[in-house]
């Protein structure tokens, strides 16, 4: 059975017509203080439950997930996959500074507190989010997506450029996949949510670059990036990334930026008024991909092949 939350209802209707099963109804309602009302209207005693929400701010978002995959517990649902397209609090994931929360481990520790038998996800930000959980995770990337769609392109003197020492690996897969070269941006982050690119490792005159990364929040990495490229003598950028989150002023900045094209995936929904603002944003969806590894997740068949 699929049950949506009510933070990507589009993503869940995409998901729901790949795998031609209908969504669960379910009450989800607030206070007159607030509070959470959640109820689902349908039985699920003995299923095969997953709920799918992403967790992207507001922190209701959160708390939806928990009181759906506790309402499914109480329920007597057989197992519970928590499918999570976009984990939020994902950049909290050490304690880099004193007296800081590990907020990523304490939202795995509140997921598996509800009872959530599995998680299923897409580009956690750092890949050690996986140990954070003591149940099994099943953790996508979107890579594939991005990949079908820019091999039409056909690029010539491609190079990718990775947003710091971090997003190498990232980088580097998609240089391999589509026939590109590498190039490595030294950043600097004097602050949060400010980044200042002070070099390149790489040759990207005379080159398409295509930038990928996991996320784009305030576009501050990505606004520089180009203008650094643009000032190298780089032809057309384009951007990617998986979590489109868009916050203030990250319109503007890419507006600015004028990459030649920004592709983004359906985890985190847009509203209309920021995808008008941006003509030139591609939005890929991840339905298909998450159809496929629930199907795999209730067969108890390998997910492995959606890694390919």
């Amino acid at each position: 059975m699929l049950l949506s939350g009510t933070s990507n209802p589009d993503l869940a209707k995409g998901i729901s017509e790949v795998l031609g099963e209908p969504l669960c109804d379910v009450t989800i309602k607030r206070f007159a203080d607030g509070e959470i009302f959640v109820r689902i209207d349908e039985n699920v005693r003995g299923k095969d439950v997953f709920l799918i929400q992403s967790t992207n701010p507001p922190a209701e978002n959160m708390l939806e997930l928990l009181c759906l995959i506790d309402a499914a517990k109480r329920a007597s649902a057989a197992r519970v996959t928590a499918v999570v397209p976009y984990y939020g609090y994902g950049r909290a994931d050490r304690k880099d500074q004193p007296r800081v929360s590990i907020a990523a481990k304490l939202m795995a520790n509140l997921i598996t507190a509800a009872g959530a038998d599995r998680l299923l996800s897409i580009d956690f930000h750092q890949h050690q989010i996986q140990g954070f959980f003591d149940i099994p995770v099943d953790h996508l990337y979107a890579a594939p997506v991005f990949r079908r769609y820019y091999e039409t392109k056909n690029f010539e003197n491609l190079v990718v450029v990775a947003t710091d020492v971090s997003a190498a690996k990232m980088a580097r897969g998609y240089a391999r996949r589509l026939g590109g070269d590498l190039a490595i941006i030294d950043k600097r982050r004097p602050a949060p949510n400010e980044a200042e690119v002070s070099s390149i490792v790489g040759d990207v005159e005379g080159k398409h670059c295509l930038i990928p990364d996991d996320m784009i929040d305030t576009a501050g990495t990505m606004a520089s990036t180009v203008e650094v490229l643009r000032e190298r003598g780089a032809l057309d950028t384009y951007i990617l990334a998986t979590h489109a989150l868009f916050s203030e002023p990250a319109v503007e900045r890419l507006i600015k930026a004028g990459a030649k094209e920004i592709a983004v995936t359906d985890t985190v929904p847009l509203s209309s008024d920021k995808i008008e603002a941006l003509p030139d944003l591609k939005i890929l969806s991840v339905a298909s991909l998450l159809a496929q590894a629930i199907e795999s997740t209730h067969t108890n068949s390998s997910v492995s092949k959606l890694f390919k």
